[in-house]
């Protein structure tokens, strides 16, 4: 062949890949409100129908394309929707646009105001509704297909804290409530934070993360944005309504001045533990603003739209992005009832014969029989990748933590984390959730999934991000500032930073000897003075409700220090001892020798040596972090608060005991309620002026 003519087939040749290679998109809002009267709507403990409509609802689909691959994600204002539909859904979709059903994500918003598609709790799935949802979602997948022309990308970032808070608090030990079965279990649950009185601190972390992935035509256009936020449906609309989720997006494209073709979408973060309300700010038991002062709704979709928006010009849209999507399915087991629980389960139900539920009781005696009956489920997990942006998926209500953990780990520092998205499979605590009980670990179809559930989905999704990305998942890695630095150049025999994203492996920074966390203990809560131990990054601690860090120290001698920063949650006098933050001696040994280190009724540190107690003169705020160091010289005791003398005193050091515990005494006798960190171990016993290093100020 002649070498020019094959240098022309070459050049042809890599057109024409370049050519397929564009990026494209195309994007529909599709009404899906339902055309029949009354519809059961879901979100709610007991049935109930809507009669009208307050806004519409829609089925907004993107469809993204590289001219190697398709893809579609829906979002769906629903409050959750049963693989088995979504299946039947993307099969009609692929029969009309050829898209493979493992390329299409299809999600709710978890709006509490829509048509209910999957029978949960005491409520039923809508027979009429269900069927017309179903073809509608393939339908809003071929017209947004149909629309696809030339378009490029890009990501957007914003905090947004003020618009996102923990609903899930843990409760007193002694304010433990009791579950629909009768059973004195519920140490965390729901709104338990009105009430200051009741409850000890959040139980785990919120993500703040407003992020949005911008899609433009070739010359700038507007033509969607897939918002992504933390935040459960905000709530107090009785009609159908999309909810937050559907003005959030009706503000996007006025404020960008968009024609009618721009499609904004709000699609459901990880917000299993999350609401609006933030319960730190005020008592609402005995302090509840007026009505007037409260946020609504209007108001917090329109603020939220300015944050996202806030930083729209800095956004750096490309048109060169390739598409990479992948999907597992995994089997889960259900948590069903033994063989005394179904009986009184069945008891009740055969004495409610065919009539709906009617109280938390009959909910869950249904709900079990449901569980014994199905005994396992399948999931639907998902990744896929946009240039250099990557969007995860889960079929559940899924807590704070989980979405900061996948975040954190994916290879591509631009990850979006959908949840309820190709189920409805309820929520998926962190295990050590479980152990705290609450509304979110009840067994039910809401909360029906195996103990072990989420870490194994999100190992699941993490592999699915590698897979996308090419590329393995990132190792999160701490910053030391100035305080770290400090309690690095003291040189600690051990230091646990205490900033893990789960137990039971309590880290030991030093490398040495790594703690046990025991049952009752939550992880990656905000901790102190973040740009002094953590700069650029939160600085996170632990919260104890009622387990221990546990570890053996046996080189230990008669003189050491232990310095750490605390939190108290219980209020003052609630009992003899708030709480024993540091306890050294045998493990379960009652009114042994040892060094106990804690607060007193009146919120003063208290050392006992398992005879005599001495106790501080400060009072310690509840809620407010502070520092301690205990340093003991042969039967010298000096314990400092902020760098002050706070104990001086004289105790036998007779007893080396191995057991070393922090959250808790040796005897586990008034455990500490409330978060530590940075807890140090120094084999020796510190100077005063060593001690203060150990207190930076903000």
């Amino acid at each position: 062949m002649n070498p020019r003519c094959a240098l022309l087939i070459l050049i042809a040749c890599a057109i024409s890949s370049w050519a397929k290679a564009e990026f494209r998109a195309g994007a529909v809002a599709l009404d899906v409100t339902p055309k029949q009267f009354p519809v059961l709507v879901n979100g709610g403990m007991t049935s109930r129908s809507a009669t009208g409509v307050t806004d519409p609802i829609y089925a907004k689909a993107i469809v993204l394309a590289d001219g190697k691959i398709e893809i579609a994600i829906v979002v769906v204002d629903s409050c959750m929707m049963p693989r088995p539909m979504l299946d039947e859904a993307k099969a009609l979709a692929t029969q009309r646009t050829g898209i493979p059903s493992n390329h299409i994500l299809v999600s709710a918003t978890h709006t509490h105001t829509a048509p209910s598609t999957l029978g949960c709790l005491g409520t039923d799935a809508d027979p009429r509704y269900t069927p017309y949802l179903k073809g509608k979602i393939a339908e809003a997948i071929a017209e947004a297909q149909k629309r696809l022309q030339p378009a490029q990308a890009g990501w957007n970032h914003a905090d947004a804290a003020e618009f996102t808070a923990l609903r899930r608090w843990v409760r007193r030990p002694d304010r433990i409530a009791n579950d629909p079965f009768g059973n004195p279990t519920v140490r965390a649950n729901m709104h338990a934070g009105r009430n200051w009185d009741d409850v000890t601190g959040e139980s785990g972390p919120e993500d703040p993360d407003l992020t949005m992935i911008s899609i433009q035509d070739r010359k700038g256009k507007p033509l969607a944005i897939l918002a992504n936020f933390s935040m459960h449906y905000f709530a107090g609309v009785k009609a159908i309504s999309s909810d937050y989720f559907g003005r959030f997006a009706s503000n996007l494209g006025a404020m960008l001045e968009a024609d009618e073709s721009f499609v904004g979408i709000m699609s459901h973060g990880c917000s299993g533990d999350i609401w609006r309300r933030d319960y730190t700010l005020r008592n609402w038991t005995v302090d509840p603003p007026p009505k007037e002062e409260q946020m609504q709704i209007d108001g917090y979709a329109k603020g939220l739209a300015e944050r996202a928006l806030a930083g729209y010009g800095k956004i750096k849209h490309r048109a060169d992005l390739d598409l990479a999507m992948a999907e597992t399915r995994m089997t889960l087991k259900y948590r069903v009832p033994d063989v005394g629980l179904l009986q009184w389960a069945k008891a009740i139900v055969a004495e409610m014969g065919d009539r709906n539920p009617k109280t938390k009781t009959e909910v869950y005696a249904i709900e079990q029989v449901i569980l014994d009956e199905r005994q396992q489920t399948e999931i639907v997990l998902q990744a896929l990748r946009i240039g250099d942006m990557a969007i995860t998926t889960t079929p559940n209500e899924t807590y704070a933590l989980t979405g900061l953990k996948l975040k954190a780990r994916s290879p591509l520092s631009k990850t979006m984390v959908i949840e309820l998205a190709n189920g409805g499979d309820g929520y998926i605590p962190p295990p050590e959730q479980h152990f705290l009980g609450g509304y979110n670990t009840w067994a039910a179809r809401s909360a029906g999934l195996e103990v072990q559930a989420e870490p194994k989905i999100v190992e699941a999704c993490l592999r699915l991000l590698e897979k996308v990305a090419a590329k393995p998942r990132r190792i999160p890695l701490v910053s030391q500032g100035s305080a770290a630095k400090v309690i690095a150049e003291l040189k600690p025999v051990h230091w646990w930073r205490m900033d893990e994203f789960e137990g039971p492996i309590a880290i030991d920074e030093q490398g040495n000897r790594d703690g046990a966390y025991e049952d009752g203990v939550v992880f990656y809560l905000e901790g102190p003075i973040s740009e002094n131990f953590t700069p650029g990054q939160v600085n996170r601690s632990a919260h104890f409700a009622g387990g221990r860090l546990r570890t053996r120290l046996p080189k230990l001698d008669k003189a050491y220090t232990v310095s750490l920063w605390f939190w108290n949650g219980m209020p003052d006098n609630s009992r003899t001892v708030l709480g024993w933050m540091f306890s050294r001696g045998r493990n379960h040994s009652l009114k042994a020798p040892g060094d106990h280190l804690g607060l007193d009724a009146k919120g003063l540190l208290l050392f006992n040596d398992g005879e005599n107690s001495h106790h501080g003169k400060t009072t310690v705020k509840r809620w407010a972090w502070q520092q301690v160091a205990m340093v003991r010289k042969g039967e010298g005791i000096r314990v400092y608060l902020d760098g002050g003398l706070e104990i001086e005193a004289k105790a036998k050091a007779t007893l080396q005991a191995e057991d070393f515990f922090i959250g808790g005494r040796n005897d586990n006798e008034s455990n500490w309620e409330g978060r530590l960190d940075e807890v140090a171990v120094f084999d020796r016993a510190l100077t005063p002026d060593e001690v203060k290093k150990l207190s930076p100020k903000p």
